[in-house]
């Protein structure tokens, strides 16, 4: 496959740098909407709908139309809270939408954005602990401190983290919300690859681009998308995903082929081709076989990981009768959570923080590489039983030295 351009890789880049520093929360994610809109503007060729639900899809005008479609998917919200009430001219009730340990918000800095994006600082008091007899709430509440009067905010105005922008540093980019972002700006750059391939007369297929809403509070947004039929029923479905990163899914050792998540195991021949197609991008496969050395790995690195600590979109779109499979960038400080696992242990000296999340930069030029090629091409992986019937014509006669094709007998 062709390298992508230099220049591409900077526009690329900056796109990222850009699109994760946008505050959102789920059912908040006008800005990431906005961002989104100007992108297309800016795109002849590239046409934008909206589903029922407010998902976006995103498609190329020349590209032809097929009953089997292959679609990229990314969700456009991160955990952040939403404004409840406005206790006094200093003080505001906010709601946190997202998956967040309570160990985090005491004396955590917010940023309060009013419906101008007028920005008001403050740090988080305490838990507001439901009333005694109160119906079980969605979302847990808390009381900020404000630095100055915010006469502008209004519930349900947007809170996000108090957090430095995004940046690349020592090969990670780091930001507030890579979570989602990071991946829907994978999809935008491979859009923009497939759609500069198409332009200058290469063959691409009917590759399409579904950014959905509300799933850091329960797949909202694509449990809508399989409801109203958003994409087409045979269409193929990579879900693009920050996954936690592990000692085994380390940062940049490249895009992970997610073969399941801890609630299923998606769809095994698409994750198959998605895999081959990655060992055919890189020359060699995820990681060395018994006879090879770690040094015989080609440069461009992928990994093929079961990423058992969290849920992705892909199973409900695989529980949606789709083929469905997911790719995604290890992710350091999952949920700007910093040191995780010294928290969870109980082995932390220091308070537990908030910080921004990071990605190594090769791992997302990398996935950027990876659908650019499945876009181009993505053939049905061979199934199992036929490579093992291969095995056996070309070498069942170890077991059989008379016969040197055909199935073994009983």
């Amino acid at each position: 496959m062709t390298l992508i351009p230099d220049a591409d890789r900077a526009r690329h880049l900056a796109w990222l740098l850009e699109l994760t520093g946008v505050p959102t929360a789920a059912g908040k994610e006008r800005r990431v909407v906005r961002w989104i809109e100007r992108w297309v503007e800016n795109h002849p060729g590239v046409r934008l709908e909206r589903d029922p639900a407010g998902n976006l899809v995103l498609g190329l005008d020349d590209s032809p139309r097929s009953d089997r479609p292959l679609f990229f998917t990314a969700h456009l919200d991160h955990p952040g809270f939403v404004v409840e009430r406005i206790v006094s001219p200093t003080a505001v009730e906010l709601a946190f939408r997202g998956g967040v340990m309570s160990d985090y918000f005491p004396g955590a800095g917010v940023r309060c954005l009013d419906a101008d994006d007028h920005a008001t600082r403050g740090r988080v008091l305490e838990h507001l602990a439901p009333h005694e007899g109160a119906p079980p709430e969605p979302f847990k509440r808390y009381l900020v401190e404000l630095e100055r009067p915010a006469e502008d905010l209004m519930p349900g105005d947007l809170a996000v983290w108090d957090l430095p922008p995004s940046e690349v540093a020592d090969g990670l980019v780091q930001a507030p919300a890579c979570d989602d972002l990071a991946a829907a700006a994978a999809a935008l750059a491979a859009l923009d690859a497939l759609h500069a391939r198409r332009a200058a007369g290469g063959a691409v297929s009917d590759v399409r681009v579904l950014f959905t809403r509300g799933e850091e509070v329960g797949f909202l947004g694509a449990i809508a998308a399989v409801t109203n039929r958003t994409m087409p029923p045979g269409s193929r479905v990579l879900a693009l995903e920050n996954s936690r990163a592990f000692n085994d899914s380390p940062i940049n050792a490249g895009p992970i082929v997610r073969v399941g998540d801890r609630l299923s195991i998606f769809s095994p021949s698409l994750t198959a081709a998605v895999a081959a197609r990655a060992a055919e991008i890189a020359g060699g496969p995820a990681q060395p076989l018994a006879s090879q050395k770690a040094r015989d790995l080609p440069r461009w690195r992928w990994q093929r990981k079961l990423m058992a600590g969290g849920a992705c979109e892909a199973t409900v779109f695989c529980q949606g009768g789709y083929e469905a499979t997911c790719l995604c960038l290890p992710l350091g400080n999952y949920h700007n959570m910093a040191d995780l696992a010294a928290v969870q242990a109980g082995d932390h000296a220091s308070p537990p923080r908030i910080a921004r999340e990071f990605i190594g930069l090769a791992d997302f030029h990398g996935l950027v590489d990876l659908l650019v090629g499945c876009g181009l091409r993505l053939a049905d992986a061979t199934p199992a039983p036929v490579r093992t019937e291969k095995v056996w014509s070309d070498l069942g006669w170890v077991l059989d030295p008379d016969a040197r094709s055909g199935t073994p007998t009983s």
